[in-house]
C-alpha cells in the first residue's frame, strides 16, 4: 500500500519497462500467504501473553521482589543488546540452500521453548533461587528470540512486488487481531476456574496457557519454514565479504528514513510500561481481572475495521503521513482519558461499577483506534527504509538493521522494564494472596492513582513522540517514485547477472 507509481507518468524506455515488469508479477500462493499469516499469528499470541503476564506472574505468584524483577530486566536487556549484534551479523551473512532466513525458524526453537516454559513455572525453591531461575529463564528466552525473530525479515524477501508485499502486511495485520483474543481469555479462566474448583489455582492456569501458546507458536513456525520462499535477490557471499561491518553500519547511520523509523520505535517502546501495568489495574483499580476480558471484547472490535482503514489511509496519504496522524491522535486520546480518570461516576470505581466500566471501555477503545493503523504503516515504512538502503548502497542488511533497531528498542526496554518494576516499588505495591495463593485486590488510593498514571501517561507520550518522529521521514512523493523505478532496474540487473553465473556453472558441470 505504498504510494503507487503510475508508469505512464514516468519517462521510461521499453527496456526499462521490461526490467520493471518482474516487480509487478504475482508471486505468492495461497498456501504461502497462509504460512506467513500462521507464523505471525502464533508469535502474536505468544508475545501478547508474555508481555501482558510475565511481570504479573513473577511478582504475584513467584513472589519476586519488585526491585529484583526490575534489575533482572535491566540485566537481560543489556545482554540482549550484545547478543543481538552477534545474531544480526550472523543472519545477514547466512547463505544456505534453504535460504538466508528459513534456518532460523527451526534452530533457535528449543531455546525460546525452554525459556518460555521456565518463565511461567514456579519451583519450590528459596527466594534467591527464584531470582536466579527467573534471570536464566528471561535470558534463555531472549537468546532464542534474538535468532528466531529473523522470521520477521521474511516480509522483506518473500516477494519483489511492493504492492504484493504491502497487501500481505495488511492481510497479516487483520488476522493478527485474532492473536489478541486467546490471551484476552486468560483473565476469565483465572477468575472463574478457581471459584469452580478450589484445587485449581491462578498460578497453574497461567502456566497452562503459557505452555499451550509456546507449542502453538512452535508448530506454526515449523509449518512456515517448509512453506515459504525467499525471492528478493541478495548480494552473494563474496560480495558480502567485500562489505565490512563498519561500512554496513555507516550505511545504516546515514539512512535518514531508517533513523526516523528507529527513533519512532524507540519512543513507542515506552508504551510497554502501560501494558505491563494492565493486570495490576484490572485487579486492583476495578476489583476483578475478568474486567480485562470484558473490556477486550469491545476494544478489540474496532481493530477489524481499522486494518482496511489503515490500508486506505496509506494508499491516500502514504505511510509517513498516516503514522504522523495516528501517533498524534493516540497522544490526545490517552491524555484526555487520563485527565477524566477511571471512575468519573462516583468517588471510587465501586460507587457506580457498571457506569465506570463502560466509561473505561469507551475510553480505551478510542485510545486503541491507532493501534492497527500504526501496525500496518509501521511495517510499511520499515520496508521502505530497507528499499532505500538497497537503492542507495546496493545491499540489504535487514538483520543488521534489526540489530541497530534492537539497540534502541533494548535501551527503551531496559528503561521500561526497570521502570515498570520500580514504579511498583515507589507506590509500595505488595502482592496480596489468599490461602490458596490467588491474587487479592488492594484499595490504597495513592497506589491506585499511581497505577492509573502509569497505565495512561507513558502510552500517551509514546504515541505522541512516535508521530512527531516521522516528520524526519523523507520517503514520499517524487522521491518514492524515483526510488521504486530505479531499484527495480538494479534488481533486474542483479537477477540477470546471477542467472548468467548459474548458466555458466551448469555448462562447466556438464563438461
Amino acid at each position: 500500500m505504498a504510494e503507487s507509481v503510475t508508469i505512464d507518468e514516468l519517462t521510461m524506455t521499453e527496456e526499462e519497462l521490461d526490467k520493471l515488469a518482474y516487480t509487478k508479477k504475482k508471486y505468492l500462493t495461497p498456501k504461502e500467504i497462509a504460512a506467513y499469516v500462521l507464523v505471525n499469528f502464533g508469535q502474536k499470541n505468544l508475545s501478547q501473553f508474555v508481555d501482558a503476564f510475565k511481570e504479573f506472574f513473577m511478582i504475584q505468584f513467584l513472589k519476586l521482589n519488585t526491585t529484583a524483577y526490575a534489575n533482572i530486566n535491566l540485566f537481560a536487556s543489556i545482554y540482549d543488546a550484545v547478543d543481538d549484534t552477534i545474531s544480526g551479523l550472523i543472519i545477514d551473512r547466512t547463505r544456505t540452500r534453504w535460504g538466508r532466513i528459513k534456518p532460523f525458524f527451526i534452530l533457535p526453537l528449543p531455546l525460546w521453548l525452554i525459556g518460555g516454559y521456565m518463565m511461567f513455572s514456579a519451583p519450590d525453591i528459596s527466594s534467591k533461587g527464584k531470582v536466579v531461575w527467573s534471570a536464566v529463564a528471561i535470558v534463555i528466552y531472549g537468546l532464542g528470540m534474538s535468532y528466531f525473530n529473523a522470521w520477521n525479515l521474511m516480509i522483506y524477501n518473500i516477494t519483489p512486488n511492493t504492492d504484493e508485499r504491502d497487501s500481505l502486511i495488511t492481510i497479516t495485520k487483520f488476522f493478527e487481531l485474532f492473536g489478541t483474543w486467546i490471551p484476552s481469555l486468560v483473565p476469565v479462566f483465572v477468575t472463574l476456574l478457581p471459584k469452580m474448583n478450589e484445587n485449581i489455582s491462578m498460578r497453574s492456569i497461567y502456566s497452562g496457557f503459557a505452555r499451550f501458546m509456546l507449542i502453538l507458536a512452535a508448530v506454526f513456525a515449523i509449518f512456515g519454514c517448509f512453506n515459504m520462499r525467499e525471492r528478493v535477490p541478495l548480494m552473494s557471499r563474496e560480495e558480502m565479504k567485500e562489505t565490512s561491518v563498519l561500512e554496513s553500519l555507516k550505511n545504516i547511520v546515514t539512512n535518514r528514513p531508517l533513523i526516523a523509523v528507529i527513533l519512532a520505535n524507540f519512543f513507542n517502546s515506552f508504551k510497554a510500561v502501560g501494558g505491563s501495568s494492565e493486570s495490576y489495574f484490572w485487579l486492583n483499580n476495578t476489583g476483578s481481572l475478568m474486567n480485562a476480558t470484558i473490556c477486550g471484547l469491545f476494544t478489540g472490535i474496532p481493530n477489524y475495521i481499522m486494518v482496511p482503514v489503515a490500508a486506505k489511509m496509506v494508499k491516500k496519504w502514504g505511510a509517513r503521513m498516516t503514522s504522523i496522524i495516528a501517533g498524534l491522535f493516540g497522544f490526545v486520546a490517552y491524555t484526555a482519558v487520563f485527565l477524566i480518570g477511571y471512575h468519573p461516576f462516583g468517588q471510587t470505581f465501586a460507587d457506580h461499577r457498571i457506569l465506570n466500566l463502560i466509561w473505561v471501555i469507551f475510553g480505551l477503545t478510542i485510545c486503541g483506534l491507532p493501534n492497527k493503523i500504526l501496525n500496518v504503516s509501521g511495517q510499511i515504512v520499515t520496508a521502505e527504509a530497507l528499499d532505500y538502503m538497497e537503492w542507495k548502497h546496493g545491499l540489504r542488511n535487514e538483520a543488521l538493521v534489526t540489530t541497530v533497531q534492537g539497540y534502541f528498542t533494548k535501551l527503551a526496554t531496559s528503561v521500561t522494564g526497570w521502570l515498570s518494576g520500580m514504579v511498583l516499588t515507589w507506590i509500595n505495591y505488595v502482592p496480596l494472596t489468599d490461602s490458596v495463593g490467588n491474587a487479592v485486590p488492594q484499595t490504597d488510593p495513592k497506589m491506585l492513582n499511581g497505577i492509573w498514571a502509569v497505565f495512561c501517561i507513558l502510552p500517551a507520550l509514546a504515541r505522541g513522540l512516535y508521530g512527531v518522529s516521522f516528520i524526519l521521514y523523507p520517503i514520499h512523493g517524487k522521491l518514492q517514485q524515483q526510488m521504486i523505478v530505479e531499484l527495480a532496474d538494479k534488481r533486474a540487473q542483479r537477477i540477470a547477472e546471477q542467472e548468467t553465473i548459474s548458466s555458466h556453472a551448469g555448462e562447466n558441470d556438464g563438461e
